[in-house]
């Protein structure tokens, strides 16, 4: 296979969900992961990490331990990262990408495809696994308890920097608690409380793996841009408020957060969502679908959890499988 071959592998782009990073896409099986599973099928896969993660906090001038590195949003996630990582992957492979969003992977990429149309114009097809758009209907307990927490107490409590970052803990935990099979159970329900557990569609012996990369951090801003959009009380998605008309002007050149239309978005778009999902809510995803105008294809599936779309035992057979055929159907 000489390099013209080489050049012309078609290009997917891998964005992971909240509290994780790329290493949920391989972190199962072989047979099991996305991003093997795609590159043997003979595609060029780049995967994106959020900032904030533990792959992701480096910073060109502002230190890791100031507040000003950790006021971001999924904001900024859309508006600016998202855009750079699409960007350069076009620039290196000379071709438009497939995107695979899951979870907070999907909603940067609802953010960016349908509110700037340079980046939407880069990306042929949105694969959207556990979409999340709307948030008024999150049923993740550990979510609920803090969202329920009115503004100046959360910041109170979680500070102003970063949430649930990766550390060493989580390496004891994996290596010599969560690997016994009994107690990885225990550990699973612990770690995935906060987006639903069920070992039946699991492959129960990788839960060390899991949690080893799980949570990975993200900033008390973006969980607190989450808690803004539960209380909105129509389903709509605003932009993160910075607590005052002026702040907002600073930003926005408005004084209230503009808000994100997600009906304006060109790109065609396939989604798969879960009615166990904690997360991405069976009503939020309702609420959603018919806001997408460039929808090619909707497929719920009754047993899936959040993490079932990365995890689950059947994944390849319910969801990857299908991405695959539907990208060589565009060739």
């Amino acid at each position: 296979m000489g390099n013209d071959m080489a050049a012309q592998r078609p290009v997917v782009f891998l964005q992971h969900g909240l509290l994780a990073t790329s290493i949920t896409w391989v972190s199962n099986l072989p047979n099991n992961s996305l991003g093997f599973i795609l590159a043997d099928a003979g595609f060029d896969v780049w995967m994106g990490n959020s900032r904030g993660s533990t792959y992701s906090l480096k910073h060109a001038f502002l230190s890791i331990k100031s507040k000003e590195y950790w006021a971001f949003s999924f904001d900024e996630m859309a508006r600016y990262d998202l855009s750079a990582s699409i960007d350069y992957v076009v620039k290196k492979t000379g071709q438009k990408i497939y995107y695979v969003g899951h979870s907070q992977g999907t909603l940067t990429g609802f953010i960016a495809f349908s509110t700037f149309p340079k980046v939407a114009q880069k990306v042929k097809t949105f694969f959207a696994l556990a979409p999340v758009f709307y948030v008024r209907h999150i049923k993740s307990i550990p979510l609920r308890i803090i969202f329920h927490l009115r503004q100046p107490l959360f910041k109170f409590l979680m500070g102003e920097k970063d949430f649930l970052p990766e550390t060493p803990l989580n390496k004891i935990l994996a290596t010599t608690v969560c690997d016994n099979e009994i107690i990885g159970v225990a550990c699973g329900k612990v770690i995935f409380s906060l987006t639903g557990f069920d070992p039946k569609n699991l492959n129960m012996s990788r839960i060390d793996v899991f949690v080893s990369h799980f949570p990975a951090g993200t900033s008390a801003q973006n969980i607190l841009h989450y808690l803004q959009g539960f209380y909105e009380s129509l389903p709509i998605l605003p932009a993160f408020d910075w607590g005052s008309a002026k702040e907002n002007l600073a930003h926005y050149n408005q004084t209230i957060p503009p808000k994100y239309n997600v009906s304006k978005m060109k790109v065609p778009t396939a989604l798969w969502n879960g009615l166990k999902d904690l997360l991405a809510d069976p009503e939020d995803v309702s609420d959603l679908i018919p806001q997408i105008h460039s929808k090619i294809y909707h497929k719920t599936l009754p047993d899936y959890n959040h993490l079932d779309f990365l995890f689950g035992i059947n994944a390849p057979q319910e969801i990857y499988y299908e991405i695959i055929k539907m990208i060589k159907n565009t060739l």
